[in-house]
């Protein structure tokens, strides 16, 4: 009970103090905020006292003390100074500007050769050179004379400037070859034909230029002048001028070549009538390319064009090619893919086929050959750093190629030298040919260098029963040794495979098709330096001794053996 009374007399003295504090009066302020609040920390009070561990395993340590007794020690060693290691290096070798080289050898044969070069100013130079080759002959079986010789001058001067370099040149020619190719056994040692004099001679004169601009649209001109004829009255001009440019069109670039062709000639007579031949035309190409580059592909688009008008028959054609080629980079510098279709319109001359066949006629008929198309794929790349590689095959197809055939033997009334089937004349047929082909290039070292290739061809002609005269087989191999500072060596192999040839003698048998058998040439040299001018050779040629024939009736030299030396200088 008393418990309860004091309570109550406590729920009485709250119940009247919050009555008091509810008629209090509240006062309204304004309160004006002057700076927002930027809450902060005040810095945290540290212990700075170290605790102490006061424990039996804790254990104190033991002051060391080190003493060093210094005592000085005899020594007789006195260290070298050192220095830089000396590299040896090899003694740059002297560089001339011109040479002179003579040799002489078997079957009387005398070579020849002065190469001439002077800077006369920075920018200007003057240069040239003179060759001769040429031997008495002696080939055994031989029925005529068989000497030959081969003799060419070139002068050349040239300036370079910034923004522009050009270059003239003039030169001659003179050659002279024998017809003695007469067939036997049609023809003996006792036959009266025997002592005929069936030597020609070419001679040739030739001039020209070439610009060259840098920065510029056009990029290069030139032009070309050839006169080229025999002592039997024949006679060839040639003018020819080439340019090439980039031509601007919008944000791209055209690559275009443009080409000026005339030529014009004429011969005393044709094979079997005494009648003037004449022969000329005139031609202008345009070849735009545009160039495509993505990544590791490279592709040309383009097309070549052409005007050709053909003088002496009064006859105009236009012909188009195509012109296309790209290459891929498979693996960079390693392996690339490349292939094309082109096709153009290619100038025959007298003087390409009295180059290619010195025992031509003087009764040629000359015409342009239209190649349709060329088409062609490959692979090319790098096995190591020291060989490389190039494999392709192509498949092209030519209207009115020339091919060199035998002149038929003039039986009655023959009023030339060469009119005793002892001569080549040009027959032009349509011709498609399939090739497949490599080379393989080996540097072992600046030393030593190899080179091999090889092509095997298949024609079909039109009209003609064989592609006479055409390979189906060409190999090739070349050396260089630099055996040491003095001692030189080298070795030139060619293969040449059957050849179909056209034998045109026989009164019973007018035309009969031969085939001439595939050669094989092997050629060797070997030198000495004496000192850095003056130089010493041996060569030797035919090796094998072959008796072989490169044109039907025209058998080679066999072994032949030459020696020489060179001399190098500077003015």
């Amino acid at each position: 009970m008393r418990y309860i009374t004091a309570v109550l007399i406590g729920l009485s003295a709250t119940l009247g103090w919050s009555q008091e504090r509810e008629n209090d009066t509240i006062e309204t302020n304004v309160i004006n905020v002057v700076k927002p609040y930027t809450p902060s920390i005040s810095d945290a009070f540290k212990v700075k006292e170290t605790p102490t561990i006061d424990d039996d395993v804790t254990a104190s340590k033991k002051a060391v003390e080190y003493n060093i007794f210094s005592f000085p020690v005899a020594s007789t060693f006195t260290p070298a100074k050192g220095s830089a290691a000396k590299v040896e290096q090899e003694k740059p070798k002297k560089l001339y500007d011109n040479y002179a080289t003579l040799g002489f050898g078997s079957y009387t044969t005398i070579l020849g050769e002065v190469y001439l070069n002077h800077a006369i100013s920075r920018t200007d130079n003057v240069g040239g050179y003179v060759r001769h080759h040429s031997s008495q002959g002696g080939i055994e079986n031989a029925l005529l004379d068989d000497h030959f010789y081969n003799s060419k001058v070139n002068i050349n001067y040239a300036r370079t400037l910034r923004d522009l370099s050009w270059n003239v040149e003039g030169g001659f020619l003179h050659q002279a070859y024998n017809w003695y190719g007469l067939p036997q056994p049609y023809f003996t040692t006792e036959s009266p034909e025997t002592h005929m004099d069936v030597n020609h001679t070419f001679y040739g004169a030739h001039v020209g230029g070439d610009i060259t601009f840098e920065d510029a649209y056009v990029q290069d001109v030139g032009v070309a002048f050839r006169h080229f004829g025999d002592d039997f009255g024949s006679g060839e001009n040639r003018f020819k001028a080439d340019a090439s440019a980039d031509i601007p069109i919008g944000d791209e670039v055209i690559s275009t070549a443009l080409v000026v062709d005339y030529l014009g000639g004429s011969f005393d007579r044709s094979y079997y009538l005494n009648q003037t031949l004449k022969y000329g035309n005139f031609n202008i190409g345009i070849m735009p390319t545009y160039r495509i580059e993505h990544d590791d592909l490279t592709l040309d688009l383009g097309v070549s064009t052409y005007y050709l008008n053909d003088i002496e028959n009064g006859e105009n054609t236009f012909y188009i090619y195509p012109n296309i080629s790209a290459s891929y980079r498979l693996v960079n510098e390693v392996l690339m893919a490349y292939g094309g279709i082109k096709g153009g319109l290619l100038q025959n001359t007298y003087y390409d086929f009295a180059q290619d066949n010195p025992f031509v006629s003087p009764t040629l008929y000359v015409m342009p050959t239209d190649q349709q198309y060329n088409a062609y794929v490959g692979l090319k790349g790098k096995v190591s750093n020291s060989v490389s590689y190039d494999i392709k095959g192509g498949y092209f197809a030519e209207n009115d190629k020339a091919l060199f055939k035998n002149n038929a033997l003039v039986v009655t009334g023959a009023e030339e030298v060469y009119q005793f089937a002892n001569s080549y004349g040009v027959v032009y047929d349509d011709v498609s040919t399939f090739n497949i082909g490599g080379a393989l290039n080996v540097d072992v070292n600046r030393n030593f260098t190899l080179g091999i290739k090889a092509d095997y061809f298949i024609y079909d002609t039109d009209n003609e029963a064989e592609a006479w005269n055409l390979p189906n087989i060409t190999a090739s191999l070349f050396m260089d040794y630099q055996i040491s500072d003095h001692w030189f060596a080298g070795a030139n192999l060619y293969y040449a495979g059957e050849r179909k040839a056209q034998m045109n003698f026989t009164p019973v048998v007018p035309v009969q098709t031969v085939t001439l058998d595939g050669y094989f040439d092997a050629n060797a040299h070997l030198g000495y330096h004496i000192n850095d001018k003056l130089s010493v050779f041996a060569k030797v040629n035919n090796i094998a001794n072959q008796d072989y024939n490169r044109w039907l009736n025209y058998p080679v030299q066999s072994l032949q053996a030459l020696a020489g030396a060179t001399y190098k200088f500077d003015f």
